[in-house]
């Protein structure tokens, strides 16, 4: 079958599903990652085919996405910050948010003399995205990275040998932390968010299939993260260091006076693409 006529029965098929322009770009994610061929080389040679056995692969993927399993989980990784990135259901799906807060931190620390000899402590890393986009952007730095979840190390460890950085992974239930033992520059932490009751605005393709540990919280503790975190902060972050957190759209006032009763300075929310309240930082 040629390629542009099965474009159009693909997307066709998860149009009940997914908009066009989402189907469209599921197409073209996995023409480029299975047959190394971009829109431009279908649009300049229109006759190119698929053979069966290409036929039985793209099947394969289309099937689950009619189930609504996440693209980057059948493809098997993703890209972030200009990254590539192993990823399964043992991880979080990096988001455009969270390069925003990796934006801000290699931004805003990169005129001073300590961006020479950094030391950065990611909190949750799930696949590493956060601590190994530091760690390739900011090379003198040194990097740890804590996570709960075995598998998720696993993974993140992996995807620091895809990129070719050092990071110091280390297994460890942050809520049964009491001293993070040493000190740093900065603390960053895209900790679990979403209260319960928010559970109806998740896509389908999120909520029966990302890692509900990284993902949510009680309704009457939605910040039991940000509160052991900031108090750890407050030990173990060197004078001027600088706190970083990812944060639920709907908290950022409750973000606000948590960092203040923590005695943190030169409080900053910032809005993401979208116009939510979506990251916050605090210095010692």
């Amino acid at each position: 079958m040629k390629i542009k006529e099965y474009r159009s029965q693909f997307i066709q098929e998860l149009l009940p599903i997914y908009d066009e322009g989402e189907a469209e770009s599921f197409f073209y994610l996995i023409l480029e990652e299975k047959r190394q061929l971009k829109r431009i080389d279908l649009a300049l040679d229109p006759e190119l085919v698929f053979s069966e056995e290409e036929m039985v692969l793209w099947n394969s993927i289309l099937e689950p996405l009619k189930l609504e399993i996440p693209i980057q989980y059948l493809l098997g990784k993703t890209s972030f910050y200009g990254l590539d990135f192993e990823v399964n259901d043992d991880v979080l799906i990096p988001r455009p948010e969270t390069e925003e807060l990796v934006e801000w931190i290699i931004k805003g620390n990169s005129n001073t003399e300590r961006f020479k000899d950094l030391k950065i402590l990611d909190i949750g890393t799930g696949s590493g995205c956060i601590a190994i986009s530091l760690a390739k952007n900011i090379p003198n730095a040194k990097v740890y990275a804590i996570d709960v979840s075995e598998k998720a190390l696993a993974t993140a460890k992996k995807n620091a040998v895809i990129n070719q950085v050092d990071v110091a992974f280390i297994t460890q239930n942050i809520l049964e932390t009491a001293d993070l033992n040493q000190q740093f520059d900065i603390i960053v932490s895209n900790p679990p968010y979403v209260r319960n009751l928010e559970k109806q605005e998740i896509k389908k393709n999120v909520l029966n299939n990302e890692p509900h540990l990284a993902l949510f919280v009680e309704d009457d503790d939605a910040l039991i993260f940000y509160k052991k975190i900031a108090a750890l902060a407050q030990k173990n972050l060197l004078e001027n260091g600088q706190l970083f957190f990812e944060i639920n759209q709907y908290l950022g006032k409750d973000m606000v006076a948590l960092l203040e009763k923590t005695n943190f300075k030169n409080i900053e929310l910032r809005k993401d693409i979208y116009g939510n309240d979506r990251m916050i930082r605090g210095t010692i």
